[in-house]
């Protein structure tokens, strides 16, 4: 097996599947998940390899796209490992950290069985928060034709998988339902202190938007 070929196959295969794609879960997302992955990996004492192919792979069959289909991700990363000859103990281990990877609401727990698992958990959440989180939120909102806010609807701290996935209020209740709540979540001590900072620009901007919101700016 040589790693090095199969991580450049994995990034042209997830870039060629993933460009393009307007809602914030596209290749600029998964590039940059890997870039986190591999910052916060050099601090950690985990099998590098695993930790960049599961970045790579971790959302090539978003269950939002597939009809809430949670297993159709690790079936196609599955899929994708065997026709690249992925030792099988490696492809179990990716399968199960893309299957337990997402974020299942503010009243469930996203437990990670693995260091590995825990690392490309926290990258991925870094890029759910902070500017870019703000800018991806947004962005997925108007793909689903959801309203930007309402006060009249209040955030929902969801208690299960499926009233999260079911989930179709304006778009800043998210930042009350997922983003404000990842600092807390975080596994590793380098993504802890990147959330910090990421989630201090995140209250700062509901500051201002409720400002401008009631006219005060």
């Amino acid at each position: 097996m040589n790693k090095i070929d199969i991580l450049s196959a994995a990034e042209q295969y997830v870039r060629e599947l993933l460009s393009g794609e307007g809602s914030g879960h596209d290749w600029w997302h998964i590039l940059r998940v890997w870039n986190n992955a591999k910052l916060i990996a050099r601090h950690e004492s985990v099998d590098a390899f695993t930790v960049e192919l599961a970045a790579l792979l971790h959302d090539i069959g978003d269950h939002k796209f597939h009809d809430g289909d949670e297993e159709i991700g690790p079936r196609m990363a599955q899929e994708w490992m065997q026709r690249h000859a992925v030792p099988e103990e490696i492809i179990l281990h990716v399968c199960s950290i893309i299957k337990d990877l997402s974020y299942k609401g503010a009243g469930t727990s996203s437990a990670m069985a693995t260091l590995e698992g825990q690392v490309v958990q926290d990258a991925d959440r870094l890029d759910a928060i902070g500017a870019i989180g703000i800018a991806r939120t947004f962005a997925y909102g108007g793909h689903k034709n959801r309203e930007i806010y309402n006060p009249d609807i209040a955030p929902v701290m969801h208690n299960s998988f499926d009233a999260y996935k079911s989930n179709t209020a304006p778009t800043l209740n998210h930042f009350y339902e997922k983003l404000l709540l990842l600092k807390d979540r975080m596994h590793t001590q380098t993504a802890k202190e990147l959330a910090a900072q990421r989630h201090q620009y995140m209250e700062q901007f509901l500051e201002q938007f409720y400002d401008e919101w009631n006219g005060k700016r």
